[in-house]
């Protein structure tokens, strides 16, 4: 019996599994409580054996990834509770494996079982769900590695806020404050998972080329080094589809929103100070004041003073929006004051906040924001006293479009840089000043399965409870309409599988 128990150790080392005392089996008195969440080991990996695992289905199956660096401590305590309540193997830390490997091998291991009719996998492949314990680019990384693997059964992700804005934890009803690691917290938030329903969520492309410049690097520059989580924008390789002779071309997607402008310039001198000095990002109002002061050293708070108006959006490019699939390029315009301008996808940005709001009924350009309509709102702001009017009932920024798909050309020579912010993840991207064809352009991808609360505050077009308007019909401003305005990283989730969307025209992008 020793030597048997010593061979399954060895088994464990050689896949990099840890080992516990219930070798994958929830019989001891500590972990019973919670089998309805447990999955044991011979389906996580088909070098375990089931032999004396509990033949008794899960009612909540889940798989818990936690980026153990994010929330300063918290995500470390995190794991750790998370491992003392499950199986210590359906239970990743994102710092010692990749989510996309780990979901590979899990799902060619339920497919097999599948085959052999083992029923504990067929039912744990139809109830499994995510939980995903990190800031908004960690739970966008997991998004896209579940997007990109093209399951035929995609799990439902839940997303657990551990980060310092939390917008897409927040849209779906999980909160915005980094949660308690005890146990009682975590079987609290488990039972939630299991509660949850089901909502979808579009998914959007990104896309940018540029002609290779005679002079510097174009290469995308983040905030001191590449943060772990930030998946989500790369160069294309050569042998890529959308690969251009004599350009740059440069990817990736996004769940919650793009930025382009000061508040990702801001956003990427606050990830620059953390990388220098992490020891003073440990807790959460300490990083929402450090947010706030370098907002004020950046120029935010008082961009007509000191943010030239040669950096203002109508002055770096172009906007066009696209309402219809195979419909005209249609400029739209931008006001001269607009220095930020973000491309939203939930109604949750910059810690909960909803820069779009709710147009009022008597608007029949504009919709509410839902999540799954295969829309994104373009919203500006002219600077962070702009945005202050978030805080108010019915404020909300400058409504420029709803739109398919929207561009961005960038004048030429107009700058040699910009700041580019995607779900919370920011970066300096250089532009060479002898091109007048950088392009960036966003398109609608598909979509993926989201767990949320019952009273979350994203809405589906698909839920006819949903349909919400503003009860306050005389409140909207006048900027409400577009009329009235003026008329090699890693794949996008770090798998394989992503291409360019059909309906995109690169021809457009030469």
């Amino acid at each position: 019996m020793h030597g048997k128990r010593e061979h399954i150790k060895q088994i464990f080392r050689k896949h990099k599994f840890n080992f516990n005392h219930s070798m994958g089996d929830p019989v001891s008195e500590s972990n019973e409580q919670l089998k309805e969440f447990w999955i044991p080991d011979y389906i996580l990996n088909q070098d375990f054996q089931p032999e004396g695992c509990s033949s008794d289905i899960p009612e909540c199956p889940v798989i818990v990834f936690v980026n153990s660096k994010s929330g300063g401590q918290l995500g470390g305590n995190l794991l750790e509770t998370y491992r003392s309540l499950l199986n210590t193997n359906q239970v990743v830390d994102l710092l010692e494996q990749a989510p996309d490997k780990f979901l590979s091998t899990l799902y060619l291991n339920l497919e097999n079982l599948k085959k052999k009719e083992d029923d504990l996998a067929i039912k744990i492949q139809e109830k499994l769900r995510l939980v995903v314990a990190g800031g908004d680019g960690t739970a966008g990384w997991i998004l896209g590695v579940v997007c990109d693997l093209k399951l035929s059964h995609p799990p439902p992700i839940a997303t657990m806020p551990l980060g310092t804005g939390n917008n897409l934890p927040f849209a779906f009803g999980w909160g915005k404050k980094n949660p308690g690691t005890d146990q009682p917290s975590v079987k609290s938030f488990l039972n939630q998972v299991m509660k949850a329903k089901e909502m979808k969520i579009d998914n959007w492309h990104i896309l940018m080329r540029m002609k290779i410049p005679t002079e510097g690097n174009c290469e995308p520059i983040a905030p001191l080094e590449l943060p772990h989580s930030l998946n989500a924008f790369h160069r294309v390789s050569p042998t890529d589809s959308s690969n251009m002779e004599g350009h740059l071309t440069f990817r990736g997607g996004f769940w919650n929103y793009f930025s382009m402008g000061m508040d990702a310039q801001v956003s990427y001198a606050f990830h620059s100070e953390r990388k220098l000095n992490p020891e003073k990002f440990k807790n959460q109002l300490v990083n929402q004041s450090t947010y706030a002061k370098l907002g004020c050293t950046q120029g935010w708070f008082f961009a007509s003073l000191f943010h030239p108006a040669d950096k203002n959006i109508a002055q770096l490019a172009k906007v066009k929006t696209m309402k219809k699939p195979g419909g005209e390029w249609e400029e739209i315009h931008i006001p001269h004051s607009i220095r930020s301008i973000v491309c939203l996808n939930l109604p949750s940005f910059s810690g909960g906040l909803n820069p779009w709001g709710t147009p009022n009924k008597n608007n029949k350009e504009l919709t509410p924001p839902y999540v799954d309509d295969g829309l994104i709102e373009v919203v500006g702001f002219r600077d962070a006293w702009h945005g202050l009017v978030l805080l108010a009932p019915n404020g909300h920024g400058t409504r420029l479009a709803q739109a398919k798909r929207i561009r961005f050309e960038f004048h030429k020579g107009a700058t040699n840089h910009t700041f580019m912010r995607i779900d919370g993840e920011p970066w300096k991207q250089p532009l060479p000043v002898d091109d007048d064809a950088v392009v960036v352009e966003i398109s609608h991808h598909g979509q993926v399965n989201m767990l949320a609360t019952h009273d979350c505050r994203a809405k589906s077009i698909r839920d006819p409870s949903s349909l919400h308007y503003s009860a306050n019909e005389d409140n909207d401003d006048e900027d409400d309409s577009p009329a009235a305005a003026g008329e090699e990283w890693s794949k996008f989730g770090a798998a394989s599988t992503f291409r360019i969307p059909d309906e995109v025209d690169l021809s457009h992008l030469s």
